[in-house]
């Protein structure tokens, strides 16, 4: 897996929903340097884990979608005749 980083705007965004959290449901004020910090430590810490699961979540849909192809094909089967 490549490295990966969030784009400024994404990354600015999530600073102000973790501080607007924060500040709703704990009462705490935190600045943009310790929110950008949380963010580098949750990304760190937890970033793979949800990345395998959105991996399985691709590969079960993958695997419905194939699925859905091979009872297609079965439909296309053409019966043989027992005719001699």
């Amino acid at each position: 897996m490549a490295d990966q980083s969030l784009d400024k705007e994404t990354r600015t965004r999530l600073v102000a929903q973790i501080q607007r959290y924060f500040d709703d449901e704990l009462e705490l004020e935190i600045g943009n340097m310790d929110t950008e910090f949380l963010i580098d430590f949750l990304s760190t810490n937890l970033g793979a884990a949800f990345y395998n699961l959105g991996l399985k979540d691709a590969q079960a849909l993958l695997a419905r979608k194939v699925d859905d192809i091979n009872d297609e094909f079965y439909a296309l089967e053409k019966t043989l005749s027992d005719r001699k």
